[in-house]
């Protein structure tokens, strides 16, 4: 198994720095240690849609504890963070902590592009789509022409040039 992939401190202090102004609380500890138990990620996802998640369990056995990264998981995706979730086990087990800090700043791009959304900004914004709408005159204008990519230089090609004195074999 490949090891996980190495974490950025800079990333992850800015990710914190994030929370801590969403929730307007400064957290204490290791970025991994104040996020294993998923509460201060489902207050953050409940901060940005409230309701999002119904129940968080503050203390408990381990399988509640990560029921509320599940359910964070679960809110995330439904606020629009596609394919940049993790596995409850990346968190809980510290198996891939950097999958996390990027799912953090997927959660803050996203953030950016909701309109209720007025907090501090983590990472670029998301573009948006650029649709473009052609005529039929226009696609049908564009079947002549071949590019310089389809391997067609207007006839260009090296006949007929001499590069020095050429080689001489003998038998």
């Amino acid at each position: 198994m490949p090891p996980p992939p190495k974490r950025d401190p800079e990333a992850e202090k800015q990710a914190m720095e994030w929370i801590e102004a969403i929730l307007g609380k400064k957290f204490d500890g290791p970025f991994d240690d104040v996020l294993k138990n998923g509460v201060v990620l489902c207050q953050l996802i409940n901060k940005l849609a409230p309701g999002s998640v119904k129940k968080i369990a503050e203390k408990g056995m381990d399988f509640k504890l990560m029921e509320n990264i599940s359910a964070f998981q679960a809110a995330v995706k439904k606020y629009g963070v596609e394919d940049e979730t993790f596995q409850t086990v990346d968190l809980w087990q510290k198996k891939n902590i950097s999958a996390v800090t990027k799912c953090i700043f997927a959660l803050g791009r996203v953030a950016q592009k909701h309109p209720e959304f007025n907090g501090p900004i983590l990472g670029p914004k998301e573009s948006d789509a650029n649709k473009r709408e052609f005529t039929e005159e226009q696609l049908r204008a564009g079947e002549g022409h071949v590019g310089l990519q389809a391997g067609f230089a207007g006839g260009a090609s090296q006949a007929g040039q001499s590069f020095g004195k050429q080689r001489m074999i003998q038998d």
